[in-house]
């Protein structure tokens, strides 16, 4: 059904006709390219390929309505043939069976090699146009049975949905040429005429299947040029979030640098007679920490701003797990009933794992209030030995959630900022209803908290 042929598009060839033409008379040049234009179109008409079938998956039986609706017009108009050849015009034996198979197999024929049907329906009708030459009555219809029109109508609308529009203009010519030349050379005197309304519907269907085709080309390129739009969008929300991590990247190595520079400046007082191998290695480390500071500064300070060219933002001290209470009590105003549990020995963190720690958090809930309403959501947080683990889940929404724009962009945000650190992040929905997101970030655990609460607490609010 799903022909993925493409119907070839031959077309003069100009620099050949040129240099062939060249000093001729433009009579002459103007003849050849005429003849090149008429192979051309020949071609066309005896090529059997076609645009492939539009797929229709859903629902599952739209796929066979095609072929149902053209099997049940090949059985209707073969026997409707039959009918007008044995009634109307007395015709018996194989000339009143065999041509009404081929119009009605013509049809089926034309749903997957449209030209090979026009021609099989177009010589069918031909041949029964000879049978019924000498059985014609007063003022019944010649060249075409009333049958015969509205039987090649369809084989005609099939080709012009499924073949450029140069093809449909030549097999519509070629129908309404026959239809004249049959009427005006081989007219029986006491005939009526069928060819003015002949070629009128025969011009419909092309002109129908023209514009049906143009307009799925059009939904095609459109769909197409959403795709490429939604893919463009997703690179740059990634590369947008890729952009913000470098600049709170830069934030939190700058300082750090900055602080290891200006220790080693300082040592050197701090010691007592210090050695000059002391002096040297510590105007060493000073020196290689200017240097690396000026490297990262060139590399990341260009993202601090939206565009290169700005000069940078004032310094923003940047988040830390330590202000995740303000950001649930945010989250709580806005309507979401939220509750955080804080499992294991709270301890410092390196300011990578702390700001994405609060970031992936932060987007989670973000996500629970565009696309949740109304659910309740457990935010859990557990210091392990050697891996934060973060996990923020949400119920089921108690109402529709209102549209939003983005398409899970998010989530890349939280996988590149976890897979930075090395860390792991896992989304998707719960069995029960609802969607969670948990991240493993590694961490330095060296160091316990001797200030912070080493609890399971649990804070909830309606």
């Amino acid at each position: 059904m799903n022909e993925q042929s493409e119907h070839p598009s031959p077309e003069p060839a100009a620099p050949a006709v040129a240099v062939a033409t060249a000093g001729r008379r433009p009579g002459a040049a103007t003849a050849t390219a005429t003849a090149t234009a008429v192979r051309g179109v020949v071609r066309d008409l005896f090529d059997l390929k076609s645009d492939p079938l539009p797929k229709m998956s859903r629902p599952r039986w739209l796929a066979w309505l095609p072929h149902v609706v053209v099997v049940y017009l090949a059985v209707f108009f073969r026997f409707i043939t039959v009918e007008q050849l044995a009634d109307h015009y007395h015709v018996s034996g194989s000339a009143l069976q065999v041509p009404p198979i081929l119009i009605g197999l013509a049809i089926v024929v034309a749903l997957r090699r449209p030209m090979a049907g026009f021609w099989i329906s177009l010589g069918s009708s031909a041949y029964i146009a000879w049978v019924i030459h000498d059985h014609i009555g007063q003022g019944q219809s010649w060249p075409w049975m009333p049958a015969g029109i509205f039987a090649f109508a369809p084989v005609l609308l099939l080709v012009a949905l499924r073949v450029p529009p140069r093809v449909t203009i030549g097999a519509v010519s070629v129908a309404i040429v026959y239809t004249g030349l049959a009427e005006g050379l081989f007219k029986p005197d006491h005939s009526g005429t069928s060819a003015p309304g002949a070629t009128l519907l025969f011009a419909f269907a092309g002109l129908l299947g023209y514009a049906l085709r143009s307009t799925r080309l059009a939904r095609t390129k459109l769909v197409e040029q959403e795709t490429l739009t939604e893919a463009e969008r997703a690179q740059r929300t990634l590369l947008e979030e890729r952009s913000r991590i470098a600049r709170e990247l830069h934030d939190v190595v700058a300082h750090h640098m900055s602080v290891i520079s200006i220790q080693a400046q300082v040592a050197p007082y701090l010691v007592e007679n210090p050695s000059e191998e002391l002096k040297e290695n510590l105007a060493g480390i000073r020196a290689n920490a200017l240097e690396a500071l000026t490297e990262l500064r060139r590399v990341l300070g260009v993202l601090r701003s939206e565009h290169p060219d700005d000069p940078a933002g004032p310094h923003h001290p940047q988040p830390t797990l330590g202000e995740l209470d303000g950001l649930v009590d945010n989250v709580r105003a806005a309507g979401l009933d939220v509750t955080t549990e804080i499992a294991g020995i709270r301890r410092p963190l390196t300011p990578g794992v702390e700001l994405t720690a609060y970031r992936i958090v932060q987007e989670a809930l973000s996500n629970c209030l565009r696309h949740a309403p109304g659910s309740r959501v457990e935010v859990g947080i557990a210091y392990g030995p050697r891996e934060l683990h973060l996990c923020v889940a949400n119920s089921a929404p108690t109402r529709p959630a209102p549209p939003s724009p983005g398409a899970g962009h998010g989530l890349l945000g939280m996988r590149e900022r976890a897979g930075m650190l090395g860390g792991e992040l896992a989304a998707g929905p719960r069995p029960g209803g609802g969607y969670e997101v948990s991240a493993i970030l590694p961490m330095d655990p060296a160091t316990p908290n001797a200030a912070g609460p080493s609890t399971s607490e649990t804070k909830k609010e309606a």
